[in-house]
């Protein structure tokens, strides 16, 4: 027997969500155009979608239905935030991809980019596997934040620099859950609690 899941509405009532930056139909419609333009872009060569994981998981599977195309899918999971609200700059490989991307056209799938740190790691890292090409899809790209240029093919929404969560994104783990995407308020005690 299961445990009933916790209504929606209880989550999205949390006094630590604020504003919806965006919206789930908005997501929804973007997350459908960037799959038409990817379809179009790999019509002859369908790539290997790449998901970073844990906050990519949402926008993956929605992305993957949204191309028209026989892709085939690998994750792998880094770390660089911990608890923490920022970057750390100091990125971890925690699961590596099962797939050989020799002359392969890949196409890693992001939640966000914030200083761009982690990514500009990962296309390094990935690019020394003899990749046939290599791009990326980022829903999010925090404006203003990137210290090095990125050259990111496909923006779902270029946001202001607030830390968010929902669609996949979280804070500890908590909120990925959420249809929409929220700022998430930042209190004195959860800065005490990761501190």
């Amino acid at each position: 027997m299961y445990s009933e899941a916790r209504p929606q509405a209880e989550v999205s009532d949390d006094p630590r969500l604020g504003d919806v930056v965006v919206g789930s139909d908005r997501l929804a419609e973007r997350v459908r155009e960037l799959g038409a333009q990817i379809t179009a872009d790999y019509a002859d060569r369908p790539p290997l979608l790449v998901g970073v994981l844990k906050g990519a998981f949402v926008v993956m599977s929605d992305l993957a239905r949204a191309v028209q195309l026989p892709v085939e899918i690998d994750f792998m999971a880094v770390a660089s935030y911990g608890t923490a609200t920022k970057s750390s700059g100091v990125v971890r490989i925690v699961k590596d991809l099962d797939t050989d991307l020799s002359n392969r056209d890949v196409l890693v799938v992001e939640d966000i980019v914030d200083s761009g740190l982690t990514l500009s790691y990962l296309r390094r890292n990935l690019l020394v596997r003899n990749t046939k090409s290599l791009e990326v899809c980022a829903l999010l790209v925090k404006k203003g934040q990137q210290r090095v240029d990125l050259g990111i093919r496909y923006v779902g929404f270029t946001i202001p620099p607030a830390f968010v969560v929902g669609y996949g994104l979280d804070i500890a783990e908590r909120y990925r859950n959420l249809a929409d995407i929220r700022v998430y308020e930042d209190s004195a005690s959860d800065r005490a609690k990761r501190a």
